[in-house]
């Protein structure tokens, strides 16, 4: 097997392995079978058109079109010629396949179902990422740079699935972009020849020369680690951000968020405008409850407590075992009235949730499987992959119900909690905390201020519940909020959460799902768009308390809907805990109740649910990720273009020198060129009509060259003198480091300025012009078998040179 064909076969392998990362997006794992197919006949083409040979544009335009018919193919046949020869009738149900993938990837949740629409975003995806890496790799020999594609790969899948089991895809990506770098090393060694051999290889017999060949392969390992590097460095800077905005558009995890001792930081507030727009609600949940309470039954999924002025998610912070029962609530006092609940969950088998959707306080769970507790939030989440797929759990809780006096009358805080929980960053817009301070003014207390606030979002404040509303990002999101006045539950609740904050009052943002609907036999139904977000704050001798400022959605609790504190109770009013083995009444408030008194809570029912964000979410759009990734690529990579080809031409000019007399001659000649290009990039530029001695004098004088530098060009000037006229020239030693130490003190000798426009915009790379001058040259010559025409007369005596083919 050639070099170049294993080098295109582990180039094939890497983007396999890379696009692995995207199995856990999908329900099914067949279409990495067909991509797998195709990449490969995909690299056949390459290989086949390689051997003919075409030039190098023209075997990547052949690879593209085979991809084309093969697409064709497989997805749109009946409307192509012959089943594989695009026609518009094709690319125009191609088009069509990719916008019903565009569409399904935001209606699903993750894993979705594999349409076909899907599994051409997949495969097509694949085939270009592919394309890209044997094109760079294999017929342009730069196996390096192959792996940003591939990183563009892995990194798209890993923000959309949330790592999961990431490890394993990373893993995967990893060793195939290392077996692509040890397949370029091994081809290139194989054209420097055995270099580790024990004998020597300079004149002679040199130990220095043989020691200088044998260290290039280490130089070239270098260098291939210092572009991963950068490749490592450089690449999540042009990646599209996934956690900036109000709405955080990060993808929650599918599986448990467990990592070892800590909770991660992943916002589960996901797709929630997808949810609210599902042309079906799917149940996730059934629960049934056997105590009596008077406000209807939220599932808490998680607290997102962790607020950097453009998007809440939860802290990282230390999980243990779940204890049993569950530490008492923090700042709940006994005198607060609460009712013990027992409720029963059943998760649906396609809902596959990190976070145990629970009532809140839970005060115990009794579930199978690997489950973790993390006491601040009060979350009990999955580890090792843990989810609630298919689970049934019970948990027991309390449903709080303090009075408003009781709230009114709560002291201040303690110093930690409050300090934790007010914070906020100096990137949130003044106009947020100086409008907390308008609404809210005349309020006595922290809680008339949470009730003004409440009811200035639900009520008094003009605003619209609206789904189709964009969201938009970054820390200007909450202030567009508060002027457009358009939004939906995740909007209301972060607004108030934040704006509780900048009046001191201790606030997070809860997630999880409003009652349900109730069904036969005292069950209730939760679907994905039950989904809600709201406010919780914190009352010292109540704890954490809800409030609920979203318009016609979800209910006001009865402790909120007063806006006065009220009076004391008396004696014989004092709360009492109580039980109820009842079982307790439908939640949910049927269609036809009025909105005024859904949201109050005086229905025969319990409120209407709201919807909101499910724990699992579907994917964003995937061309366009891909699309912003190879955008910012380009854009980085543009700059740098003229550096890295000086440094690649350098690189290849002085490399190990060459035993045979023909050999050391090029090898001499290539030399000169690095020494003349150096001394252009400063300003120099070469002059044909001088002889090396005079061009070597020149160079020196230009640059006020002095000792080792002015000797090192008088050396490389005279080994050129003696390979263009000596009878038998000698290899000359030292030549590489006579060009390097020129380098050297050319820099060392210009100023800043000249010293920068030497290194990002060298004039030298003005031979790159001429080169692809003449490699036209030479595909037209190929083309149509003849010498391309000079100009002007031949030298007489001189032999004629041929540019181009081989039999001109």
């Amino acid at each position: 097997m050639s070099g170049r064909t294993r080098l295109a076969l582990c180039a094939a392998a890497a983007t396999l392995l890379a696009s692995c990362a995207l199995l856990p997006l999908v329900e099914r794992s067949t279409w990495l079978l067909q991509a797998a197919a195709l990449v490969l006949i995909q690299t056949t083409v390459g290989a086949l058109a390689r051997r003919a040979p075409l030039p190098r544009p023209a075997t990547t335009a052949a690879q593209a079109l085979v991809s084309l018919m093969l697409l064709t193919l497989f997805f749109a046949g009946a409307q192509a010629v012959a089943g594989v020869i695009p026609t518009p009738a094709a690319l125009g149900e191609l088009g069509g396949l990719l916008q019903a993938g565009s569409d399904d990837i935001s209606r699903y949740s993750i894993p979705a179902p594999l349409t076909e629409g899907i599994r051409l975003m997949l495969v097509g995806g694949v085939l270009v990422v592919g394309l890209v890496v044997d094109t760079l790799a294999v017929t342009y020999r730069s196996a390096a740079p192959a792996g940003l594609p591939l990183l563009a790969l892995y990194s798209v899948a890993a923000g959309l699935s949330e790592g999961g089991a990431g490890w394993l895809w990373f893993l995967l990506a990893a060793a195939g972009y290392l077996l692509l770098l040890l397949a370029e090393g091994r081809d290139r060694l194989a054209q420097w020849g055995r270099v580790f051999s024990g004998g020597p290889r300079g004149p002679g017999g040199s130990p220095a020369a043989a020691e200088s060949t044998a260290i290039a392969p280490v130089r070239t390992g270098r260098r291939i680690g210092m572009v991963a590097l950068g490749v490592a460095l450089v690449v999540p800077l042009a990646l599209p951000g996934l956690d900036g905005g109000l709405v955080d558009p990060a993808r929650g995890k599918g599986e448990g968020p467990g990592n070892g001792g800590t909770i991660s930081a992943v916002n589960p507030v996901v797709s929630l405008q997808n949810n609210l727009n599902q042309d079906e609600d799917r149940e996730v949940l059934s629960y049934r409850t056997d105590g009596a309470q008077s406000q209807p039954l939220y599932l808490r999924i998680v607290a997102l407590d962790d607020f950097d002025g453009k998007s809440w998610k939860p802290a990282v912070r230390r999980i243990s075992d779940v204890p049993s029962p569950l530490p008492a609530p923090v700042g709940l006092a006994a005198g607060v009235r609460s009712t013990e609940l027992n409720t029963r969950v059943t998760a649906s088998g396609s809902y596959a949730q990190g976070w145990l959707p629970m009532p809140y306080p839970a005060t115990n769970v009794r579930i199978d499987g690997d489950w973790r507790f993390e006491p601040v939030g009060r979350t009990v989440l999955g580890d090792g992959g843990q989810t609630t797929r298919g689970k049934e759990y019970l948990v027991s809780s309390l449903a709080v119900e303090p009075t408003p006096y009781q709230l009114a009358q709560a002291p201040a805080p303690s110093p930690g909690l409050a300090e934790e929980f007010t914070e906020v960053p100096g990137s949130l817009p003044p106009v947020v905390a100086r409008t907390a301070r308008q609404v809210t003014r005349g309020a006595a207390n922290d809680y008339e201020a949470a009730v003004k606030l409440q009811d200035w979002f639900a009520v008094d404040g003009g605003f619209t519940y609206d789904t189709s509303v964009q969201a938009g990002s970054g820390t200007q999101a909450i202030a567009r909020f508060l002027k457009d006045k358009e939004g939906f539950c995740v909007h209301f609740s972060f607004s108030m959460a934040a704006m509780a904050r900048t009046l001191g009052i201790p606030a997070r943002v809860a997630v999880g799902f409003t009652p349900g609907s109730p069904q036969s036999g005292g069950a209730m139904s939760v679907g994905l768009r039950d989904a809600h977000a709201w406010p919780e704050l914190y009352f010292e001798g109540v704890g954490w308390t809800r409030f609920e400022p979203t318009p016609s959605r979800g209910s006001i609790p009865e402790y909120a809907q007063s806006r006065t504190p009220g009076s004391p109770p008396q004696p014989d009013e004092e709360p009492v805990p109580s039980a109820s083995e009842e079982p307790s009444a439908a939640p949910s408030a049927p269609e036809s109740c009025p909105p005024d008194q859904r949201r109050t809570g005086t229905c025969s029912g319990a409120p209407e649910t709201s919807t909101g964000s499910g724990g699992g979410s579907g994917p964003s759009a995937l061309p366009e990720i891909l699309l912003f990734s190879f955008g910012g690529l380009l854009l980085l990579g543009l700059p740098l273009t003229p550096m890295l080809w000086r440094r690649r031409t350098r690189a290849r000019r002085l490399g190990p020198a060459r035993s045979s007399p023909v050999l050391a001659g090029a090898g001499t000649l290539r030399v000169w060129d690095e020494v003349q290009d150096s001394a252009w990039d400063y300003g120099i530029p070469p002059d044909a009509s001088l002889t090396p001695r005079r061009a070597a004098e020149r160079i020196v004088r230009g640059m006020r060259l002095e000792g080792e530098a002015a000797g090192a060009v008088s050396r490389v000037a005279a080994a050129v003198e003696q390979t263009l006229y000596a009878p038998s020239p000698e290899p000359v030693p030292g030549l590489t480091e006579d060009a390097r130490r020129l380098g050297t003190a050319l820099g060392a000798s210009a100023g800043r300025r000249a010293r920068l426009r030497a290194l990002l915009l060298p004039r030298s790379n003005a031979r790159l012009g001429r080169a692809l001058a003449d490699h036209w040259r030479g595909l037209r010559s190929r083309a149509y078998g003849i010498l391309p025409r000079r100009s002007g007369a031949r030298t007489a005596g001189a032999p004629a040179k041929a540019t181009g083919s081989e039999g001109g």
